[in-house]
Order: structure tokens, then sequence, then C-alpha cells
């Protein structure tokens, strides 16, 4: 069993309760620094600020939460949990190295009406900061041409979306100028493309049938490039 942290008698119980919640499910963190590896049965349970919340989380989890509010979350503390400008995920300044558990995590990922983001079970939410976008478009496919083509890509965490209306492609505006490019995946949630499917992506550029400047069409939409980055 691996603990990070320590539990008050309270939180003992709690940690009970979830385990119950979710079938006594179990992952390994996989972290690349800090202690070595344990056993893939290992159990993650993440103390918070105050010691008090729990997160376990089954690298057999089905699905993903519903995308509406979820009522009376018991709120953790700041626990260390990070995602880097490049998509590497973080905990307490160790790289998680077990991409399952990263999937997994990105699979109950939350943006929030303040600004924030967390992890989201059906009982707790626990904050994690994002130093950019949370994920990155690796790879692009392209199907068709002209109006009839269709853009889809393949994030870092291997979600694939097909760019168009309820997945458009933008522009996000620097604080020093420029513009990253980015698609989005789900409820406020982005993926930056990488620059190499950034060119890819400006390779396709075409005239925009509203009037000056170029973008790309997909899925039946005209996604226009900003003056500065055609």
């Amino acid at each position: 069993m691996l603990m990070l942290g320590k539990y008050r008698a309270k939180g003992l119980a709690e940690k009970k309760h979830f385990e119950r919640q979710f079938g006594h499910n179990r992952v390994d963190l996989g972290l690349r620094t800090g202690p070595a590896r344990r056993s893939a049965g290992s159990l993650l349970a993440v103390s918070g600020q105050h010691k008090r919340g729990a997160v376990v989380a089954s690298a057999k989890a089905r699905g993903k939460l519903p995308a509406g509010a979820l009522p009376k979350l018991n709120l953790c503390g700041d626990i260390g949990l990070k995602i880097g400008r490049d998509g590497t995920w973080y905990y307490q300044g160790g790289a998680i190295g077990r991409k399952g558990l990263v999937k997994l995590f990105a699979s109950v990922l939350r943006y929030e009406k303040d600004g924030r983001y967390y992890l989201v079970t059906r009982v707790e939410k626990v904050p994690i900061a994002v130093e950019a976008m949370p994920f990155i478009a690796v790879e692009m496919r392209r199907q068709g041409r002209g109006k009839r083509q269709s853009l889809s890509f393949r994030t870092n965490v291997d979600d694939t979306v097909r760019a168009g209306r309820r997945h458009p492609l933008g522009f996000e505006r620097g604080p020093a100028g420029g513009f990253t490019p980015f698609i989005l995946v789900r409820d406020g949630l982005k993926a930056r493309l990488s620059r190499p499917v950034y060119y890819e992506l400006a390779a396709l550029a075409a005239k925009n049938p509203a009037g000056k400047g170029e973008g790309v069409w997909s899925g039946g939409a005209f996604f226009r490039f900003p003056a500065e980055a055609s």
C-alpha cells in the first residue's frame, strides 16, 4: 500500500468510505522521481491540505462523469497536483510516469465557473493547477477536401475529437502578443496544438469565404486564422 501523507481519525474513516464507494479499486502512482515504485496493486490515497480528503482512483474506471453540476461534493485542499505547460502531470513535484493513471485522472478533469480546474469524483473534487492548457494535440488526420474536409485530432491522453461546431478550433491570445492554436475537447477543456500539428494545419489554409484572411474547413464549419497567425 502506498500512502502519501498521514490520516487523522476522520481521514481514515473517509478513506474507508471511498474504498467502499469505489469497490476497493487500486492503482500505482508510478512517480518518475522520489521513492521507489511499488507494486501495481498499490492503493493511491492522497491527503488534502488539512489531511482530511482522499482521492481513490481506478485504472478500471468506466466512462466519464456527467457535465452537469454534482451536488454535495467535498472540496479538498491543494495536494500538489499540476499539469505542466508540456502536458506532463505532476504530484508534489514528481512527474507521474504511468500513462494509464494520467488518462484516468484526465477522464475526471473538469473546468468550472470559478476559472479553476478540478479532478471530480462522485463524492469530492480536488483542485489541480494547470500552467497553460490541460491537453496537447499531438496528431492530426484529414479526410476529404474543401468544404467537406474533416480534421480529427488526437491528444496526449488519447482522446480523439473532430473539429467542428461542437469542437471548434481557435486561437488564444498570449500575454506577450501572439496566439496559441487550440481545439476544444469538452466542457471548457482545451488542447493546445503542438508545433508539428499546427504546421500541418497551416498548410491546409484556404481563403475565408466571408471576406479577408484565411482559415480551414472542418465538419462543415470554417475556422478563421487571426491575421498574425495566417
